[in-house]
């Protein structure tokens, strides 16, 4: 029989990883008080890499058509202001598993390689994790980039199918000459296993989607969570010969209208199952888009539509992506949002709908959407701020339309630097600094940069942040 101490700490640990999921009557007030059906929905993520603002035909995409992504957008939730925490992918997607900025996370800076030994620290509770403790099978297809080691696979936080690369489909073979390692063919993996090495990056998408149709297929009687995480359009970018050729594009068109395909096929599933009702599916992506002029990749590059900057920036380009959410019934129909929302948003809106709450013992940095979701007349965005980190660095601060560089890259000494403010509602491509217009806001921005600093760091200043918590490594996990 187990003592009263060990009982407690078992307890404690299974209501963490469960998802801190409500009992009994209090599932059903809860679920009732937030407008929920009874049955917790299906849930479907689709993520992909690289993938900018302008490159899906509703957001004015040219030279190729994405008709099941414009379908999304038709029948469920345009966001116009959606972010993502990083403008890379690594700190992106542990944003998305946990909903806290990556910077709180130790996983700001820059991406995971093959020859490093961290990753998403396993204390750290996943929204796989949570849904899981609510009764979901769970599986992501597709590329994880949250540590390669098995200590930090997703199987062991929280999913319980993997099929995929763990890291970027670039991060093969190389040699990394600061770190003197020669980087092994790309792994693709089966749960824990490594079933093939490079394979053909051609069937990669097409691959993905046979498999998410199988999981759903299988598991229809739910509920279930999808996280479809493509790795294309990351370079190298690569289609089946079914779509190689077919846009005025090029390849980069070609790879976005398979990708719209994928989801397609993802729709048709849930429709010919008779689960459209049931399903929640959001589409997003992790960064911005690589830009380059005419043909520098040896192919048009994508696009961030109005928005200035890339991937790699905190100018709009680098974070802010499409976003469309889609669950007849429950998302009008049509319907467009422009309030501020962000990837960690996910994670205490998904854990709502499922009849969970976030964790209560940590920081979670998303808020609850679902009135944003739901289109409830004068909704508001729940953040106050939002901040744009690239690796350790604050860059940028946005509360409702104003957004305030308080460090760009390019500055040779930020401190003598005045800060640039942008009043992204009248000027989304940030062309005009009306900083010296304003001073007020220049004021009231600067306030919630140092808020920001005190709590999760800055390297520029050298802030050291109250509220950050140790990424995962090998040393102390083993």
């Amino acid at each position: 029989m187990s003592s009263g101490k060990e009982h407690a700490a078992l307890s404690r640990r299974d209501l963490l990883k469960s998802g801190l999921a409500l009992a009994g009557a209090a599932v059903l007030h809860h679920r009732k008080a937030h407008g929920i059906s009874k049955k917790p929905p299906n849930v479907v993520i689709v993520f992909t890499d690289d993938q900018g603002y302008g490159d899906v035909g509703c957001y004015g995409a040219e030279g190729y058509e994405t008709p099941h992504l414009d379908r999304m957008a038709r029948e469920g939730m345009q966001f116009t202001d959606f972010y993502v925490a990083a403008p890379v992918c690594t700190p992106s997607r542990a944003a998305l598993m946990t909903g806290c900025y990556p910077k709180r996370l130790g996983l700001a800076y820059r991406v995971l390689f093959p020859y490093s030994v961290t990753g998403l620290n396993p204390e750290e509770i996943t929204l796989a994790e949570i849904l899981k403790g609510q009764g979901y099978t769970t599986a992501i297809i597709g590329k994880w980039h949250l540590g390669h080691h098995d200590t930090f696979l997703p199987t062991r936080q929280g999913f319980d199918y993997f099929f995929g690369t763990p890291y970027s489909n670039d991060m093969n073979n190389h040699y990394y000459a600061q770190q003197a390692f020669q980087a092994p063919p790309l792994p693709l993996y089966r749960q824990e296993e490594v079933i093939e090495r490079d394979p053909d990056q051609h069937y990669l998408t097409r691959r993905y989607t046979e498999e998410a149709l199988r999981f759903i297929d299988d598991h229809q009687e739910g509920p279930f969570f999808l996280y479809l995480a493509h790795n294309m359009p990351h370079r190298p970018i690569m289609a089946s010969e079914t779509f190689e050729g077919t846009t005025e594009h090029g390849l980069y068109g070609d790879v976005i209208a398979e990708i719209d395909w994928s989801v397609g096929q993802v729709l048709g599933k849930v429709r010919d199952l008779g689960l459209d009702e049931q399903t929640l599916v959001i589409f997003t992506c992790d960064n911005g888009p690589v830009v380059r002029a005419g043909m520098q990749l040896g192919y048009r590059s994508g696009s961030a539509g109005p928005l200035r900057g890339q991937k790699n920036t905190t100018w709009e380009g680098g974070m802010r992506e499409p976003c469309l959410m889609r669950w007849p019934g429950k998302i009008p129909a049509g319907a467009v949002c422009s309030e501020v929302a962000t990837t960690m948003d996910i994670l205490p809106t998904v854990a709502t709908l499922a009849g969970a709450q976030p964790p209560s013992d940590r920081i979670i940095d998303g808020r609850n959407i679902w009135p944003l979701m739901q289109g409830v007349p004068d909704a508001k965005s729940p953040h106050e701020a939002f901040y744009y980190y690239r690796d350790d660095r604050l860059q940028a601060v946005r509360s409702g339309p104003w957004k305030l560089h308080v460090y760009r890259p390019e500055w040779e000494n930020a401190k003598d630097h005045p800060p640039l403010l942008y009043n992204l509602r009248e000027d989304i491509g940030e062309t005009e600094d009306v900083a010296g217009q304003h001073p007020d806001v220049v004021a009231r921005l600067l306030a919630l940069a140092d808020k920001a600093r005190g709590d999760m760091g800055d390297a520029v200043t050298g802030a050291d942040g109250r509220n950050v918590r140790p990424v995962g490594r090998l040393d102390a996990t083993a």
